[in-house]
């Protein structure tokens, strides 16, 4: 439902001029989607939106130019740290084990690295599986989750 919801703010920023968070949530509540304003707040800062000038004294929000990215490199490497039990593989599947309740931010994080190749990311409780495009290793992408990890 969260990627869903960005998708929708990220369309609704670009199509329409949203000057503050009551009228981003009413554009969403139009869509069929129903948040309360501390959502609001955290998506807005989760999605990195800023505000630019558009007419005389008045803001607007808009995607910043590092919106794609979502989430700063150190929060991920945290998330990372602080989650991913063990990671498997086996032939073009991967599997990440992490902590109960933490399977859905990891694979948001991983979802926003734009790892090469990855085709597909599942999460539930405490796994993700992620599928690998046909002909490249899931041990490569292993191994470049774990250099992420491993950054200092």
């Amino acid at each position: 439902m969260k990627k869903y919801r960005y998708a929708k703010i990220r369309e609704i920023v670009q199509d329409q001029v949203i000057e503050t968070q009551e009228e981003l949530a009413q554009a969403l509540e139009r869509e069929g989607i129903a948040v309360t304003q501390a959502t609001i707040s955290r998506d807005i800062k989760e999605m990195m939106l800023v505000k630019v000038p558009y007419r005389s004294g008045h803001y607007r929000y808009a995607l910043s130019s590092e919106e794609p990215m979502l989430l700063a490199k150190n929060r991920l490497i945290d998330i990372f740290a602080h989650t991913i039990v063990k990671i498997e593989c086996s032939g073009n599947i991967v599997v990440i084990h992490t902590t109960p309740g933490s399977a859905n931010a990891v694979a948001f994080a991983l979802d926003n690295l734009n790892l090469s190749h990855i085709i597909g990311t599942l999460a539930g409780d405490d796994t993700i599986l992620l599928v690998v495009e046909e002909g490249y290793s899931a041990a490569d992408i292993k191994t470049e989750i774990y250099q992420i990890f491993h950054e200092d």
